[in-house]
């Protein structure tokens, strides 16, 4: 409403006819030629103001928790398909929490969805890239938290007979796959991508884009920690309200071209891989 309205103050139509003065019209106040009800020439009183700035507060808050919808894990796997599945989606947030379960010290909870799939997929690559492998019964744990029931004896064996002693040498590890004295032995995996290629209503196939650090470091050290670029495939199978895995397997690449950091010393290395944990990854 502009000022001139009902309120006298505005526009030629309030002079007196023919008498050359402007006549000034007061508003009605229930019969009071002087009370409170005259309008202030400032425009918007204060009260006004205040109930404007209320009302922009309040839409402003209305748009803040609409776009937050959508941030529970109630997805479903129909609905977090992308358009065009050949093409890597951003990793911006989703919408779908990440989780919050773990088992044996790895995620665990994971949506039955592809998104869950692939943030199951790029968790268990991790545990069984680390160093916990090399040791005999954290190795069991871990795989049979990540394994399905079916798949984990056989995989179990499978392992067991690679992480041998002949194995430990070669890497400059002790028999019983310890690090030597003065020594910090390595093995890290760390997920760069992953991508769904194939998924049906109890299974999925993921792969994995990793790169990995595997070596001992230390003064002297005669396996210096260096780092590879490799492709885990893993089918998944939905049992006991989770992704396990059926199988695994690797591939060398996709690889970048090394840039031109210097390598660090081998002190660097070990602080660093003692002083940064890890990560739960989710899609």
């Amino acid at each position: 409403m502009s000022l001139s309205d009902d309120g006298g103050y505005g526009g030629e139509g309030h002079r007196g006819p023919g008498t050359g003065q402007t006549r000034t019209r007061l508003p009605d106040n229930d019969g009071e030629g002087y009370g409170s009800g005259r309008r202030s020439r400032g425009g918007l009183s204060s009260r006004n103001l205040v109930t404007i700035v209320g009302v922009i507060v309040l839409l402003l808050a209305a748009i803040a928790f609409a776009n937050r919808g959508g941030s529970g894990n109630s997805e479903t796997a129909t609905n977090d398909s992308p358009k065009d599945p050949g093409r890597a989606q951003p990793t911006a947030p989703t919408g779908t929490k990440a989780v919050s379960g773990k088992t044996g010290g790895i995620a665990s909870g994971f949506a039955k969805t592809e998104q869950g799939a692939q943030s199951a997929g790029a968790n268990y690559a991790v545990a069984l890239g680390s160093s916990d492998m090399f040791h005999q019964d954290q190795r069991h744990k871990i795989v049979n938290t990540v394994m399905a029931p079916s798949a984990a004896a056989a995989f179990q064996k499978k392992l067991d007979d690679v992480y041998s002693p002949d194995f430990f040498k070669t890497l400059g590890l002790k028999a019983d796959g310890s690090a030597p004295a003065k020594m910090t032995f390595v093995s890290r995996t760390i997920p760069i991508g992953t991508k769904v290629k194939d998924f049906a209503k109890d299974q999925a196939t993921v792969e994995v884009w990793c790169t990995g650090l595997l070596g001992l470091a230390g003064e002297g050290s005669v396996k210096p920690v260096t780092t590879s670029w490799f492709t885990l495939t893993m089918k998944l199978v939905w049992t006991g309200n989770d992704w396990k895995t059926l199988t695994r397997s690797q591939n060398d690449g996709p690889a970048p071209v090394s840039g031109d950091v210097p390598a660090s010393g081998a002190k660097d290395i070990a602080g660093a891989v003692q002083g940064y944990g890890g990560f739960t990854y989710a899609r």
